[in-house]
């Protein structure tokens, strides 16, 4: 039995990894308790990785249900980063413990939802304006952020931990001279140029 629409509250939902070359897409749903406010939600994009750091377990400990889903580097490569953010996030808010009411989604596209029966939302710029898709944006972003740093052991060289997979001058140095790894998204072109050089 699905609990009463009043009560299942309205839910943020963002993502983060959507820019990388490398590494899964994670989204991230989260309802707060209006009974349990959090001070300096925001974009996580304009937090320190302190502030995000000390955030990340209030919502989780103060918010009234949170859940984060993801879609991998295969998933990226076969259905494009968008449509693998997509399903990221339908990901998510399936993983919540109650289904909301409402749905707030930053940015303009939104996954498929009917079958939650809630009604949905986007938000452009919602990680800035929006409560609950600020504190959803801090949950996928340490979450991804602590993957990255353990793929960084797991595939030295890259500097996974210091860039998050992000096209930096070292990241694609590294790439040039290692090749891609198996968290590379094959789809995405400096990626693709790595490994048709490493081929040659």
């Amino acid at each position: 039995m699905s609990a009463p629409l009043a009560a299942r509250g309205v839910a943020g939902v963002d993502e983060s990894g959507r820019g990388p070359l490398a590494g899964p897409v994670i989204a991230a749903a989260v309802i707060l308790d209006p009974a349990r406010p959090i001070e300096g939600l925001a974009d996580s994009k304009t937090l320190t990785e302190a502030a995000r750091e000390r955030l990340a377990p209030l919502i989780r400990a103060r918010a009234s249900a949170w859940a984060l889903g993801s879609a991998d580097r295969a998933e990226i490569d076969a259905l494009n980063i968008l449509q693998a953010t997509l399903l990221a996030m339908r990901r998510a808010l399936l993983a919540l413990p109650v289904r909301p009411a409402h749905v707030q989604i930053d940015g303009n596209r939104a996954p498929s939802l009917e079958d939650l029966q809630c009604t949905v939302e986007t938000v452009v710029r919602g990680d800035a304006t929006v409560a609950a898709i600020g504190a959803a944006s801090i949950l996928a972003k340490t979450h991804r952020d602590a993957l990255m740093r353990a793929l960084d052991r797991v595939h030295p060289g890259y500097g996974f931990a210091r860039h998050k997979g992000y096209g930096t001058a070292a990241h694609l140095a590294a790439l040039e001279r290692l090749g891609p790894s198996s968290e590379h998204r094959l789809s995405f072109a400096p990626v693709r140029a790595a490994l048709a050089g490493a081929r040659r």
